[in-house]
């Protein structure tokens, strides 16, 4: 069993605090993903559970043993500690073929050389590279030597795989194609796995639950479909997907829970928000693109879940176009298969997945 308990980790640089107070849990065989902006703590995290850094106070525990614990003082080096440990650059050794790349750890281990064939095989066959075993890491794509680098950390059988942006250096293209393949393979060999990325559509794809971090602070950790459908604070609502943001005024609400919205601009429209305040006044509600459906201008009922607004700006792209929509003071940004010449249209607000924040 590989279960990672990390416990109130904190990690200071002189008067900088990287990671404050972090504890999460990552149960035996799951993916975890630790997403956040630039400088939030997520691979400072990571270094702190695979023992690059020793950390200024917490503890971190996984699989039962425990890697630190600051009111003991213990730490464990990171050479005893089995993690498996996967970087954005590959590091592979450029001088040595696939298949000496994978040994080496083995080597390192005191490995004997008929069992260290074997085991290098059965990781190269499982990232589908056995074939390619001879080759040097410059003849290789950058999918490849990414395949490579995950072989080379599976050959030891690690208790934990942390991996730190390992496919930022692949191409759009592949790198979606990247993301299904090392999802599948985490699930077939059943390894616990933390992976650091800040890419929201790469950690929505890809993780059993997310870590949002920012600040180097946890301000949510759950399921992708609750951290998109039911964000926790506007910062995780701002980060994950795109979102709309409308100061409103809640007036009233009637006894089937569907509150009459006050917009800035005098426009009132019906919906069912769930986690309003019970006192309504000002409130800050956050609408998907997705949950606004656009259409040629018509006289909205009232109160209804209709408001008129007016195309500021279009784009094309692809199959489907976007608008920012100028309702008031506020600009939203919607998606339509359809296209609208005319400036004025109506917005159609979904009545379900909506979240509601404090007003100023």
């Amino acid at each position: 069993m590989a279960r990672v308990v990390v416990e109130h980790l904190t990690q200071r640089f002189g008067e900088v605090t990287a990671v404050d107070d972090v504890s999460f849990s990552v149960e035996d065989g799951e993916f975890v993903t630790l997403l956040g902006p630039s400088g939030c703590g997520k691979s400072t995290t990571l270094g702190a559970i695979a023992g690059l850094e020793r950390p200024t106070g917490g503890r971190i525990e996984v699989g039962g043993r425990v890697f630190f614990d600051g009111a003991s003082g213990r730490f464990l080096a990171a050479e005893r500690r089995n993690c498996g440990l996967v970087f954005q650059s590959y590091a592979l050794w450029p001088h040595m073929t696939v298949f000496q790349n994978c040994a080496f750890p083995l080597e390192l281990r005191g490995v004997a050389a008929g069992a260290r064939r074997d085991r290098v095989m059965q990781a190269l066959e499982l990232v589908e590279m056995q074939a390619l075993s001879d080759r040097l890491p410059h003849q290789l794509s950058g999918g490849q030597q990414q395949r490579v680098a995950l072989a080379r950390t599976l050959v030891y059988e690690p208790d934990v795989l942390l991996l730190d942006e390992p496919l930022s250096n692949l191409d759009a293209k592949l790198r979606e194609r990247a993301r299904g393949w090392l999802r599948r393979l985490q699930r077939q060999v059943g390894l616990t796995t933390v992976f650091v990325t800040h890419d929201q559509t790469e950690a929505l794809a890809m993780s059993d639950r997310i870590a949002v971090m920012s600040a180097g602070r946890l301000v949510q950790y759950d399921t992708p479909r609750r951290i998109y459908e039911q964000p926790r604070d506007a910062f995780v609502a701002d980060f994950i997907g795109a979102n709309n943001f409308l100061e409103v005024r809640l007036d009233a609400r009637d006894e089937q829970g569907w509150w009459q919205v006050q917009l800035a601009d005098g426009q009132s429209v019906r919906l069912l928000l769930p986690d309003a305040p019970e006192s309504g006044g000002p409130v800050v509600v956050a609408i998907r693109p997705e949950r606004l459906s656009i259409s040629a201008a018509v006289e909205p009922q009232s109160p209804g879940r209709v408001v008129r607004g007016r195309i500021v700006e279009r784009s094309y792209l692809g199959g489907r176009h976007l608008y920012h929509v100028e309702v008031g003071s506020a600009l939203l940004r919607v998606e339509s298969e359809r296209e609208f010449d005319e400036p004025d249209v109506s917005l159609t607000f979904s009545t379900d997945a909506l979240a509601v924040f404090a007003g100023a």
